[in-house]
């Protein structure tokens, strides 16, 4: 399945029985909500999932030993996704307000736990609305469906893995490039980043201009080639495994692949005995 829609795409196969689309908008800022943001006004039949709640596991939210949005059990994923009307061959469009910053959490949870019929909106909410397409308030109520996860190996790094094998491998860094040279840190424990890991913040795969989009596959292709990504298939983490998920979805749009180290540096920055570089 194409791992990006646009908004005429989605606006033509709205009513299709398979669709569902999915609202998963989230704010770095605790005073905004996703939750309101959707009540006052989201795409027809949009189902609204919350990252923290629903598409991370239990214990995240204050970061520590976990992160902050640890990596959920199969089990969740199925009660979750079965909740909102998710079944094996229901097609999902996940859409945010951030070019797909956070949607793409979405796109990489279903994927790396086998169900491919995925994509993202290109442009997200902005690019909806500014083609003059409707919103509207009314909450959906889909009927539940049945959706079996199951993790796909290799898709996702654990700490463990991460801890024995960063040094061999090509990791990179999402965030944007002045935490990642510990000029700032907002947030987790420590500044910095993986010893070794390279910065590709996750801002480099859009377009500019005031409706960023994807930028093309030969663009995407050049900008991760360039970090290494024809050669070895990189490990990408952020500050809590969700950004990184929009550099995952840009390496699938180049016709390359990557893994999620999941715990990202919310993680690995709370363990004092993890070595920290600093600089770029």
């Amino acid at each position: 399945m194409p791992p990006l829609v646009s908004a005429d795409w989605l606006a033509t196969h709205l009513s299709d029985g398979d669709l569902r689309v999915a609202d998963v908008r989230w704010y770095l800022d605790p005073a905004r909500k996703g939750i309101d943001a959707y009540r006052a006004g989201h795409i027809p039949g949009a189902v609204f999932f919350d990252v923290e709640t629903e598409l991370a596991a239990p214990g995240g939210r204050r970061g520590g030993a976990l992160g902050r949005h640890p990596w959920p059990q199969p089990q969740q994923v199925s009660l979750v996704m079965g909740r909102a009307g998710i079944g094996p061959e229901t097609f999902v469009v996940a859409y945010d307000d951030q070019a797909g910053a956070v949607a793409a959490r979405l796109w990489f949870l279903l994927r790396a736990h086998g169900h491919d019929r995925v994509a993202v909106l290109d442009g997200g909410l902005p690019a909806w609305t500014s083609r003059g397409y409707p919103t509207t308030t009314q909450p959906a109520t889909p009927a539940a469906a049945a959706f079996n996860a199951r993790l796909r190996p290799g898709w996702v790094v654990g700490k463990d893995e991460m801890v024995a094998e960063h040094a061999q491998q090509l990791v990179l860094d999402a965030r944007a490039g002045e935490r990642y040279r510990g000029e700032r840190e907002p947030i987790d424990p420590r500044a910095g980043h993986v010893p070794g890991a390279k910065s590709a913040p996750f801002g480099g795969n859009l377009s500019e201009g005031p409706l960023p989009v994807f930028r093309t596959p030969a663009e995407l292709r050049e900008r991760y080639a360039a970090l290494g990504a024809e050669q070895q298939e990189p490990i990408v983490y952020c500050g809590s495994g969700v950004t990184a998920c929009h550099a995952l979805l840009a390496l699938d749009v180049a016709g390359l692949k990557g893994r999620l180290y999941a715990g990202s540096w919310s993680e690995w920055s709370s363990d004092p005995a993890l070595p920290v570089e600093t600089g770029g």
